[in-house]
């Protein structure tokens, strides 16, 4: 009886997630094109707490539910101070993209662009201003300049 009342309801996840990128990626094969998806999701609490993961799989909802896993596993906790803003300018580069974090006075709020904004957003980083000094459009590499200076933050408190 109990399982017939909980059907369809699941535990709500702790952590919110952002999807920055879907794509539907191709291999050749013989017969031609086999299509797949491939997904990039970035997973935080908001309270110190973000991963970035990717995942592909044959429908977008698989993609999805790997990219999450993936995420999981890839959680970094940021040092954060008592306004939820950080600590000192850092800059960090992944692949072209090169991301520069400062913290910024309070009550300005969170200034940033694109897939760095979802990452501190989902880390709960606040009055911060962010700036993408590359020229890439790449969502992914800029993610993970974003989360390889946060993690400098931890390395150094």
């Amino acid at each position: 009886m109990a399982d017939i009342r909980n059907r369809g309801f699941q535990k709500k996840s702790e952590f919110d997630q952002k999807m920055i990128d879907l794509r539907r990626v191709a291999r050749v094969v013989a017969g031609g094109r086999r299509f797949s998806f491939r997904s990039a999701v970035i997973l935080g609490d908001r309270k110190g707490r973000v991963g970035f993961g990717l995942g592909k799989g044959a429908d977008a909802s698989l993609a999805m539910d790997k990219a999450k896993r993936e995420a999981r596993k890839n959680m970094i906790t940021v040092a954060l101070d008592k306004e939820g803003a950080i600590s000192f300018e850092v800059e960090a580069k992944f692949g072209a993209a090169k991301v520069r974090m400062r913290p910024s006075r309070a009550g300005r709020g969170l200034v940033a662009g694109g897939a760095v904004r979802a990452v501190l957003d989902l880390a709960g980083v606040k009055n911060t201003s962010a700036k993408v000094l590359s020229h890439t459009k790449n969502k992914i590499n800029t993610a993970k300049a974003a989360i390889r200076a946060l993690e400098k933050l931890r390395l150094t408190k």
